[in-house]
């Protein structure tokens, strides 16, 4: 038999233990809304807020408060959109959320020197 405590994930500090929650949430944010994904979301959440938001306070680091607050404040979001039938529209990403909306450049094409197939864009 194997030893279960090599089945979980053990994190080396808070900000290795906030990228794991990070990039699982960003697994499941476009998937269907079931009850078992609300439990494991509401699961995730009190980890952030019973586990590593009173371990960043012990070790008084703001900066990782800061973060937890505001990964929570993203997924609550994330529960209340998904709830209200409507899409999330972003990730997390540095512990904020991240839309999926980009600034899109219009191109024009422009030969040089007419008929190479040497392009420059010029925005």
């Amino acid at each position: 038999m194997t030893n279960t405590d090599d089945r979980y994930y053990q994190p080396n500090d808070i900000k290795d233990a906030l990228q794991t929650i990070q990039k699982l949430f960003n697994s499941y944010t476009d998937a269907p809304l079931t009850p078992e994904l609300m439990a494991y979301h509401q699961k995730l959440i009190g980890q952030l807020q019973t586990n590593l938001l009173p371990l960043a306070q012990q070790q008084s680091d703001q900066l990782r408060a800061k973060q937890i607050d505001s990964m929570i404040t993203v997924m609550q979001d994330w529960l209340k959109l998904r709830l209200s039938g409507q899409v999330f529209g972003g990730k997390m990403q540095h512990f904020k959320f991240a839309s999926n909306q980009k600034t899109q450049f219009q191109r024009r094409v422009h030969k040089i020197r007419g008929n190479q197939n040497h392009r420059a864009s010029r925005h």
